[in-house]
């Protein structure tokens, strides 16, 4: 039988918009890029941040039929690198939206990037922007200030008169520092040294010895991850015997490993994802957390030991979240601004570390149900009530 050449056109032209169709749907993929620190001073933190993505596309992967693309890149605990892969995904690679990355330098450094392109960023580093700095930015790690006022609180309970302050001498040591100064005074403790030292030194002898010097009744660092374990190590080396505070950027496997006995005894704010089987069912966290340890040891052949990985998690959660709401093709600027828009509105989301509840004008979604506070003894973290 004879075929047409009305026939054969229309076959052409059917296969054609079939092809067209298949690529239409490829193209319609959600493009995440996502930007940690696997080398350099803040891997400690960054590669608990890598095993919680993996636990975010053993969880879902796929939204409302769409596939969702992770693009990964290792900044090398350099901001100048994570803003330089941050603009390399977005001008290259087409994300949609960038969450990352280990360290406050770099998440303030890929937020400039995010705002000149107008892509969305969700920062899993402590990082904060007011005004249109921050615009296309929101924060899943609660804020320092939160979290401090937590720590002073059981400085008070304990009778803490004097406290001792030593971090990084950067933007989460800066962030810690002035949190500890607005909190104190209320309490009525007073503190007594501001010392610093950058996240790559290898001996903090010097600050330390100014701090014992002051004879302070406490002390608390602004630091993170394993090269926040330095002025605890050196503490105990000077036979300091006064109590121990960090924050919520101290829960990490490595620290702990690092700090080991010179940390025993140290209290600290977390999320309460860190103590998810010790919660009350009532807690409405209990369940996601237990959710993503379940992700977790699918994705990564064992359970999470620190706070960090679930952060990643929590991201995803906000993206697949706020993705459901937003309207339009990805890959384009209508749906990043639209995706932005969605992010910042979020309400009530529950998360492992807190219930977010975003506002355009807020970058941080935590409030107190997102702190506990918990004691390091004999390696593990355990509830305070």
């Amino acid at each position: 039988m004879r075929v047409s050449k009305l026939t054969r056109a229309l076959a052409s032209i059917a296969l054609g918009l079939t092809t067209l169709g298949a690529a239409s749907t490829w193209a319609a993929d959600l493009k995440v890029g996502f930007i940690t620190s696997l080398s350099g001073p803040v891997s400690s933190l960054g590669i608990p941040y890598e095993k919680g993505m993996k636990a975010a596309l053993a969880y879902k992967s796929e939204l409302a039929g769409r596939k969702i693309q992770v693009v990964q890149l290792d900044d090398a605990s350099d901001p100048s690198t994570a803003a330089r892969n941050a603009r390399k995904m977005i001008e290259e690679d087409k994300v949609d939206i960038i969450i990352g990355t280990a360290g406050s330098p770099g998440a303030l450094a890929i937020a400039a990037v995010a705002r000149e392109t107008k892509t969305p960023l969700i920062s899993i580093a402590n990082a904060n922007l007011n005004g249109e700095e921050g615009a296309w930015m929101v924060t899943l790690p609660q804020p320092a200030p939160l979290m401090v006022t937590a720590v002073v609180e059981r400085m008070k309970k304990s009778g803490v008169k004097t406290v001792g302050f030593i971090g990084f001498s950067d933007a989460w040591g800066d962030l810690v520092y002035d949190a500890l100064l607005k909190a104190a005074p209320d309490a009525g403790i007073k503190v007594v040294s501001n010392e610093r030292y950058a996240r790559a030194d290898s001996s903090v002898t010097g600050q330390v010895l100014k701090i014992v010097a002051q004879r302070p009744d406490a002390v608390i660092t602004g630091t993170s991850g394993t090269p926040g374990a330095l002025p605890y190590l050196a503490l105990a080396e000077r036979g300091y015997k006064g109590l121990i505070y960090g924050t919520h950027a101290l829960i990490n496997p490595d620290f702990v490993r690092v700090g080991g006995a010179s940390v025993e005894g140290l209290l600290a704010p977390t999320g309460p994802v860190v103590v998810a089987e010790q919660l009350p069912d009532s807690n409405p966290m209990r369940k996601a957390a237990m959710d993503y340890r379940a992700a977790y040891q699918k994705a990564n052949g064992a359970v999470p030991t620190d706070a960090f990985s679930a952060y990643t998690f929590d991201a995803w959660l906000l993206l697949l979240d706020a993705a459901s709401r937003t309207k339009g093709e990805p890959g384009t600027p209508q749906y990043r601004v639209a995706l932005r828009d969605a992010v910042v509105n979020t309400k009530e989301l529950v998360g492992t570390h807190s219930v977010y509840n975003f506002k355009p004008d807020n970058r941080y979604g935590s409030d107190d149900r997102s702190r506990v506070i918990v004691k390091l003894e004999k390696g593990q973290w355990k509830l305070v009530p």
